[in-house]
Order: structure tokens, then sequence, then C-alpha cells
């Protein structure tokens, strides 16, 4: 159900861009238009007829004219929400009927309207579904342009019509051989085909759609007039009839349908049963994928600026961070000194915690190293007690958890300041004094260190080398300067005793102890601060299952502490400041956002396959652009090779979906009420104690301690 569950949400979403595509003539239309063509096919009674072409009857196939006196208003291409209603409103304060043919996007789109027109008496008739010239078409294809559409109507407003138009259509002198053909079919199907009687000499109209005051029918005949409610600026058309419609009544014309000014049987007929509930599903789906969709776009394009700004902000306030950090004489305080306890909780670490206590044994600052063995069953203390290193001590528990085991080594601490590290994790020998060298000022609490991917070789392993370098340290500068650091990494941090003891140490609360820690520090007053040369080495998940299990701990954890500690929002004096401005940064960009984040590769998609796809590479280039900056600029601020980047395009299109994954099923088990136990990485080692690493500045820097 992990994959599953997103996988169909992944999909939904797609349907509904896929259905929105199509009611928005961006999917399956055809935009030819031909040119005309010979009409020798062509019936001469058809020719010089009348309007309403009735190919009921192939053999017995007439065109009929609209009787004296009556005038049929049409209007194609509707119905649109803005010119329809009022083309509707004007009808109605003349008390005049009409004739609106609309295409089956739009009467999917706008339904109220289409019962609007059937509501107040006027007649409803097909454009086909996307408006494709039916010339070009086949048989099939005319078919299903006619069902949807009619799907459409019956959606809409409960009914299917007889009455057709074609795109693109004139009059009937203007019938060829390629468009008589349509008409015959269409009639055999039991339409009747509406045309323009506007081009003959009894009628007088400068231009299709518009009418002029001097258009006129001459010695009272009748007419059907074309106009459009839909399809850019349609002012013309509503002020043209508010003076046409009394002009004509008071020359004694009757404004009405097709089938009244014939005489015959409405065009109109009830859907019921199983064609009325398919309709009313496919209005209902539409209008669905329709809201959806429309608040999934301007939901990414609100991320989308955030995002950009976030961006920005992180590249002014890293620089800053960098400039104060490497600033001549800069300092915390008087340096630290004194001795530190660093603390190592490992459950089953045989693999690796040779190499993690080896590397404390070489740091250049006085510590003592507590072990504290989680109930491991593959022999980790001895392992420790074998190496016979001096200051190291090892602490046996029954297995209690991660948070049990580092609250038992701060009761066996000795010393004030106390290091956490995972058991996973090698320092460089300058790490431990780096890191505590921000106590120097009374008012930190607690110290972030700069956690690195030790196993980058492999491709899994070189995305979370760019995810570490650029999400995780670049934000770490950011928040740094904000003031409102959100989480201590566990693979390596410090903190003060006292700061410790007075938020209860590690709680067992939430699933990421470090975030969770790290917020209480801020909701008592500390300051948490970022130390971006004291470097750790981790090993990184080296399986798609491994990360996951991982990356799905730490969002659930988060979820867990940004919940429990919601009351900082609201808090006020230098601990609300987390509340007011870290507490809504880590809702918003590492719980809400990613969630969206898969939308940008769903429209990227859809973009290359549907259009238009320039715009779309070009958004998508830009996007990955501006990442590309900030990824390179956190690269040179930490000394790291560039070549690591060449994977960050596929990692942006691969990686996030995973990311996503790992959030949503977060999402669903928080929501459902599920509950996450921790689970134990499987590791192998691979990260060793590395030499001295010279600062980021030299050139060296890119050197990394992997086997």
């Amino acid at each position: 159900m992990r994959y599953l569950l997103p996988s169909l949400v992944l999909v939904a979403l797609f349907a509904m861009l896929m259905l929105r595509g199509y009611v928005h003539s961006e999917i399956l239309a055809d935009h030819r238009v031909r040119e005309s063509v010979d009409a020798e096919q062509v019936p001469k009674r058809i020719l010089k007829g009348g309007p309403v072409i009735d190919a009921r009857g192939a053999a017995s196939a007439r065109a009929l004219n609209i009787p004296d006196h009556k005038l049929v208003l049409t209007f194609d291409d509707g119905p649109d929400p803005v010119w329809t209603p009022k083309v509707l409103d004007r009808l109605k304060e003349y008390d005049a009927h009409g004739v609106f043919f609309v295409t089956g996007t739009m009467a999917s789109r706008y339904p109220a309207l289409v019962k609007r027109m059937v509501d107040e008496g006027h007649e409803v008739g097909l454009h086909t579904f996307n408006h494709p010239d039916l010339s070009f078409q086949s048989k099939s294809r005319i078919d299903w342009e006619l069902s949807q559409n009619q799907l459409a109507l019956a959606g809409a407003a409960d009914i299917r019509t007889s009455l057709f138009r074609p795109p693109y259509s004139s009059f009937s002198s203007a019938m060829d051989n390629k468009s008589w053909p349509v008409a015959e079919y269409i009639g055999s199907l039991g339409y009747i085909t509406v045309l323009d009687t506007t081009d003959s000499e009894d009628w007088k109209r400068p231009g299709a759609g518009v009418i002029s005051r001097n258009a006129t029918p001459k010695d009272g005949k009748g007419a059907i007039v074309l106009m459009h409610d839909s399809g850019g600026d349609r002012s013309q058309t509503v002020a043209a009839l508010g003076h046409f419609l009394p002009e004509m009544q008071e020359k004694g014309y009757e404004f009405t349908t097709v089938t009244e000014a014939l005489g015959a049987p409405s065009a109109h007929t009830p859907v019921t049963g199983a064609a009325l509930w398919k309709g009313k599903a496919w209005v209902g789906a539409v209008a669905l994928s329709e809201n959806i969709t429309g608040v999934l776009v301007a939901g990414l394009s609100v991320i989308g600026a955030l995002v950009i700004a976030r961006f920005g902000l992180m590249l002014v306030l890293s620089f800053a961070h960098t400039r104060r950090v490497r600033r001549r004489g800069f300092a915390w305080g008087a340096p630290v000194t004194e001795p530190v306890t660093v603390l190592v909780p490992a459950y089953n670490e045989r693999e690796c915690i040779a190499n993690t206590v080896r590397s404390l044994s070489e740091s250049d600052h006085p510590i003592e190293v507590v072990v504290i063995d989680d109930g491991s069953t593959d022999g980790t203390a001895d392992i420790v007690e074998a190496l016979r290193l001096p200051n190291v001590r090892v602490v046996r528990q029954l297995n209690s958890g991660k948070p049990a085991a580092l609250n038992n080594g701060i009761a066996h601490a000795r010393h004030d300041l106390i290091v956490m590290m995972d058991g996973d994790t090698v320092f460089e020998p300058s790490t431990v004094r780096e890191l505590v060298q921000p106590f120097g000022d009374p008012r930190v609490g607690a110290v972030a260190g700069n956690a690195k991917v030790g196993n980058r070789d492999s491709l899994i392993g070189a995305w979370q080398h760019i995810e570490y370098v650029m999400g995780f340290n670049l934000d770490r500068r950011m928040y740094d300067m904000l003031r409102c650091m959100p989480t201590i990494p566990g693979a390596v941090g410090a903190f003060r005793r006292e700061a410790l003891e007075r938020v209860g140490g590690m709680s067992e609360d939430t699933l990421a102890e470090d975030t969770d820690i790290t917020m209480a520090m801020h909701r008592d007053g500390w300051r948490v601060v970022y130390a971006e040369r004291a470097r750790a080495w981790t090993e990184a998940p080296e399986s798609v299952q491994q990360l996951w299990s991982q990356r799905y701990r730490w969002s659930y954890g988060t979820m867990q502490a940004i919940w429990k500690h919601r009351r900082a929002l609201i808090e006020r004096g230098p601990s609300g400041r987390f509340g007011r401005v870290g507490l809504p940064l880590v809702s918003l960009f590492m719980v809400l956002a990613p969630l969206l984040a898969p939308l940008i590769d769903v429209f990227l998609l859809y973009g290359l396959v549907f259009g238009p796809t320039e715009k779309t590479v070009v958004a998508w280039l830009g996007v990955l652009l501006i990442q590309a900056v900030c990824a390179a600029y956190a690269f040179r601020l930490d000394g790291e090779r560039m070549t690591h980047l060449i994977s960050l395009p596929l990692q942006q299109i691969l990686y996030r979906q995973l990311m996503y994954v790992v959030l949503l099923q977060s999402w669903i088990t928080a929501l459902t009420g599920g509950r996450l136990r921790w689970q134990k990485l499987r590791r192998t080692g691979v990260v060793e104690a590395p030499g001295s690493i010279p600062s980021p500045r030299g050139r060296e820097a890119d050197r990394r301690p992997v086997a």
C-alpha cells in the first residue's frame, strides 16, 4: 500500500489533467480548416435552397427556408461564461428566443448556462465536441464528436437535440463536394443541419457575426442570423442585439427558434435512465477535474513563487553566513577548551562501530566517548571493548530505542558539553573542536554540525550527497541567520547539559528525536546555531528500500514534532521567534510544498505530449537552472566537486517521486492515526575514519573518506 496509494493519487491527477486538456481542446483536437472545392456533387435544390437542410432521407434531401416575418438568431461556439449570460439577458429583455449551437467542450465546463438556455425557452443544437472541420474526419470520428456533444447536453440540461451546425460552415450555396457528404451522413443519423442565410441578396449585413443598423431583410422575408457568443470580445454582438431586437420587433418580426418557425416538433428530447446518469457523471467529472486542477495549478504557482523566493533568501543568507564565519577575528567568545562527552548510541552496528570510535580517538579536542549499546545482538559492544581505546566506555542496556539510549548516555556523561553522533558516522579530528566553539556564547544551547554523505559513489548515494549539501546544509545556513534552526542532525550535534535538563532530555514522543529536541530548545529560549566546519561523514542508505525506510521515519517524525510544538506559533518573546518564523517555514517547505512537487513532472509530461512543448521545456529548464545555481553555490561553500551535479536533472525527476511517496505515505499514516516503529537500516561500513581534511577553502577538500 505504501506505493499503491501514492501511485493511484498520481494516476488520478494525471487523469484529471488529461480530462481537463480534453475539454479545453488540447487533446484530440483537430484545428485544420480546408479550402472550398467544386460543388458538382451537391444537388441544385440544396445550393439554391434555404438554410435548413433536412437530409434524413438521402433521396428526398431538401433545403428549407424560414417563413416570412420570422427571424432565428443563432449563436455558435458557446456557452461562454462572460458573453453568453449577457446575450441571454438581452434576449430575455425583449422576450426573444434563439438557438445556441454549443460545443461539447464548453457545455461540459459550463453546464449551468446550457440549463438556463433550455429553461428560458431557447433551442440548443450541436456544434460538435472539439470543433473540428468534419470534412477531414472519418465517420467514426464524426459519430464520436456527436455522441460526446450529446453526452454533455444530457449532463447539463437532461436533453438531447436533433439540431446540428457543422463548424466552419456558412450558407447552403457554399456547400461543396467535401461538406455535402458530411451533411448527408449527419442527416442519416437523424439530425437537421442549420446554416446561415444572411449572405443572400434579401439580407444586408457588413460581416459575419455583426449586425449593423442598416441590416434589414427585404420584403419581410425570414432568415437565420449567424452570430457567436464565445471566442474573443463579443461586446459588439451584445450591443447590436440592443438595437436590432427592438427595431425588428417594431417592423413586425418575431424572434423564434428553428422548429417553432418551421412548425415542427421540438428539437429537444428528454433523457432518462442510464443515459442521464452517464451525462451527469461526465459533467461531474469535468467539474471535478476543472476545480482540482485549477486549485493545483494555482497552488503550484504560489508554491513555485515561494520556493524561488526561498532559493533567493537561501543564497543571500548563506553568503552572509559564510562571510560571518570566515570573517577575520570572528569568534563566539573565549575559545572553548573544556573536555566534551561524545555519546554514540549503537544498535547492531558491527560493520561501522570500529571506524566510528577510531575516528573519535584521533580528535584534537579532549573528549570522553560513551558508547551506549542498545541491546545489540551482533557483538557491537564487544567490538568496541576489544579496541581498548583510552577514554572510551561502553554502557549496555536492554533494547529501548535511540532516545532512551541517549538519555542513558547523558546520565553517564562526565562533562557539561555533550556531543551526539550516530553509530555509522565518522568525525574528522577537528570536528568536536569546531562543533563546541559556539558554546563560548552562553546563550547557545545547541549546535548543528555539517553532516556529509561518505558513500557517494553510487547513483543513489550521489543523489543524497546533493540533497545533503544543497538541501540540508544550505538550509541550515539560512536558518542559522534567521535564528530558527529546525533540526540538529543526529549524526553530528552538540548540547549543553543544562539545556538538555531544562527541556527534559531526549523525548520518545516522536520518531524524529533530533527535530523534537531542537524545537524544545528554541521554545526554552536557547539559541541553536550551525557550525559548518564541524564535518561528519555518515553512511547513507544504499538501496531504495533502505532510503524509503529512513525518509519515511524522518518525514513522519517531523510531522509529529511540528504537531507537538504547534503552540510555538502563539508564543511571544525570544522563545517565540521559532514559532513565528521557523515553524511556518518548516511546515510549508518540508511538509506541504513537497506534496506538490510531482506536479512539476506531471505538467512536464503533459506539456511534452500535448503542448505547448517549447514553453513547457523552457519552464522546466528554468526551474532546473535555479536549482542548479543553488546547488553549485552550496557545493562551492562546502568545497565539493561539481562533477556530482551531473546527475541533478535525473535526481529532480526520479528522486523527487520517491520523496513524494514517502511524504504522502507519512500523511496517510498521520491522518489514519497509524503508528510507525523504528526501523534499523542495514549498514556496510564503507565509510572509514578520515585523515585531517582541510578547510573548504582548499582544493583538497574534495577528498572524501570512502574505502
